[in-house]
């Protein structure tokens, strides 16, 4: 919005020039995100404890961590709401509002924090335990997946092939099934963020390091210089999600401002299916798609724990893991929680600068 207002005023100054460059609007929606959330946090907090919006902690017998977590009882939660309104705002403020992939970024992260406000409010308002149930959650993350995989398909300047990290002319054509690709990666994604959402802040570290990923990712991308140097795909128009990644990393860091361990808000259903979506969506508009695996390893480590914990108590009998998702494990093996959220933050980090090589270890 202030792209199309700032933009012509350099006519009358010529300091006005500085905004139509890619990254000087990312560092502004960055920190634009971050005060949204800073100012927008505490008013949200206060309205959520008066709602009684608050985490409900299992009982002794129902929870094996109750003593390390009971503290958590009556913590506000829906906090996911501060992050989305941040991350629209800045990006409306500073995008090319007429870009079809911030647009569509934008619908997508809606879609699925509202999935996930209807969860949170079945369960906290409503004390539905079920929430929203697996398969309606499922339907509904497909449906987005369906949305943005025709329209990704029906877009000439995204090819349909995947292309492999660290090979440089390995490519895998997926024609038509393009689609149920995106649904996988949408569905998945969104899904991983929320159960890696158990422990104050981890989440939202954790998906900080990856949006500044694909942040500097979205802006090659778009650079048709940098593309074709560094042999990547060129999608005109990516780079404008550089701007709305920047705007999910100052909500992120907004966010963990309060939700830093002791959390004084959660964000739920509603802020972590919401970001999980938001990557997803990023990572296959500008085709690095299988890029997300690496740079998200701690969310695909988080899922795997669960489902490889729920098959082999099925098919066995015995659990693998002392508790599941992993960072439950690692409480139970006597790490203290601020010890887990650090050191998963660190492999985060590290993950992320190993993706980033992928670029020029090809």
């Amino acid at each position: 919005m202030l792209y199309y207002l700032l933009v012509p005023l350099r006519e009358i100054f010529f300091g006005f020039n500085v905004f139509r460059y890619i990254t000087v609007r990312s560092g502004l929606a960055l920190v634009s995100s971050f005060i949204i959330a800073a100012i927008t946090g505490p008013l949200l907090i206060r309205k959520l404890a008066q709602l009684k919006i608050n985490q409900n902690v299992r009982t002794q017998k129902e929870w094996t961590l109750y003593e390390e977590h009971k503290g958590k009882q009556g913590t506000p939660t829906m906090g996911g709401i501060m992050i989305i309104f941040a991350v629209v705002v800045s990006s409306l403020l500073w995008a090319d509002i007429k870009n079809k992939f911030v647009l569509l970024s934008i619908f997508s992260t809606l879609w699925l924090g509202a999935l996930g406000a209807i969860d949170d409010y079945l369960k906290l308002v409503k004390h539905n335990t079920r929430g929203v149930t697996k398969g309606v959650k499922v339907i509904s993350q497909a449906l987005l997946g369906i949305i943005v995989g025709i329209v990704i398909f029906n877009e000439p300047a995204i090819s349909h092939n995947l292309d492999m990290p660290f090979f440089k002319n390995l490519v895998i054509g997926l024609g038509i099934f393009y689609i149920p690709f995106v649904i996988l990666v949408i569905v998945g994604a969104s899904n991983a963020v929320n159960l890696t959402d158990g422990l104050d802040g981890l989440a939202a570290g954790c998906v900080i390091m990856v949006a500044l990923t694909y942040m500097a990712l979205a802006y090659v991308t778009g650079n048709i210089k940098f593309s074709h140097y560094l042999n990547i795909a060129y999608v005109p128009g990516a780079g404008e999600l550089s701007i709305f990644c920047a705007s999910l990393v100052g909500a992120g860091l907004g966010f963990l401002w309060f939700n830093a361990y002791p959390a004084s808000v959660f964000m739920g259903d509603t802020g972590s299916l919401a970001m999980g979506g938001a990557i997803a969506v990023v990572s296959v508009l500008i085709k690095k798609e299988l890029i997300l695996v690496l740079v998200g390893g701690i969310f695909v480590v988080e899922a795997l724990s669960v489902i490889m914990q729920v098959a082999s108590f099925r098919f066995t009998g015995k659990r693998i893991f002392l508790m599941a998702p992993i960072h439950h494990h690692f409480e139970r093996k006597g790490w203290s929680e601020p010890k887990v959220i650090v050191r998963f933050w660190i492999i985060a980090a590290l993950l992320a600068l190993l993706s980033l090589s992928t670029l020029k270890l090809r």
